[in-house]
């Protein structure tokens, strides 16, 4: 999502807000999304008694909810424990914290909700810490084995081109039919050209992608290294062309507009 967000920003007021707003809102779902896809494909021998513990605490979860409990410490505290249950049940931990955030009360008290104040209190520690470190410790590519053969094998070239060419297609048709059949309508104050480019921005991969590359290649390094050269590569065409694509697409507002 920052890394999305931040190229987009490099071209400022040129951009309609809706733009914006839409690239976030597909950043996000594609987050979420990829977490099922974690919890789904990458689960491996249940424990039926920690998974029932799970549902038990998420069942608490929500009973606070429901009892409009407006307190922030039992909440904080369920989740760690959701968190340890789902970790011991085979599921992978991070559905917990999906599952949890959506038990956070949603409704106006001191004049903000519990789930803003939490994400306000949150969003410096993930920008500046947590995201940071993951990046610092699995981004990196060690080039020791590989070479051009390596770097144009079938798993990076078939990465690349699922971030530059099947995230933009699959998004921008999606755009396209939802908006012929009536089911939703284009990001407002845009043209298809400036969709276009900013679903290509869309390709910009990293902590999921990274993430799930370490899952689906876990006892093969250099098959990790490939992938994760395809995500830097995909990635990095990806914010170009999406760059360039709203660049040219896009006018400057007028001076003292």
């Amino acid at each position: 999502i920052a890394f999305a967000m931040g190229v987009i920003g490099l071209l400022g007021s040129r951009v309609p807000a809706s733009l914006r707003l839409f690239l976030l809102t597909v950043a996000i779902v594609d987050d979420i999304g990829a977490v099922l896809v974690i919890a789904v494909f990458y689960t491996a021998n249940l424990k039926f008694a920690w998974l029932i513990a799970s549902l038990v605490i998420f069942a608490a979860l929500i009973g606070l909810n429901r009892m409009r409990v407006n307190h922030m410490a039992p909440y904080i505290l369920g989740a760690i424990v959701l968190w340890f249950c789902v970790l011991n049940s085979g599921i992978h931990a991070t559905i917990a914290g999906v599952v949890a955030a959506l038990t956070i009360p949603m409704r106006d008290h001191m004049g903000s909700t519990m789930l803003e104040r939490m994400e306000h209190g949150l969003v410096g520690w993930n920008a500046y810490l947590v995201v940071p470190l993951f990046g610092f410790a699995n981004a990196g590519v060690a080039l020791a084995g590989i070479g051009i053969d390596e770097a144009l094998a079938p798993l990076p070239l078939a990465v690349g081109a699922g971030l530059v060419l099947g995230k933009q297609a699959g998004i921008f048709l999606c755009i396209v039919a939802a908006d012929r059949l009536g089911i939703a309508k284009r990001p407002e104050n845009s043209t298809w050209p400036q969709i276009w480019g900013t679903t290509v921005l869309c390709g910009i991969g990293f902590t999921m992608s990274l993430f799930i590359a370490e899952l689906a290649f876990p006892t093969n390094r250099l098959l990790i290294e490939e992938a994760k050269i395809g995500i830097l590569a995909g990635s990095l065409v990806s914010a170009v062309l999406g760059y360039a694509i709203l660049r040219m697409t896009t006018k400057a507002p007028a001076e003292g507009a």
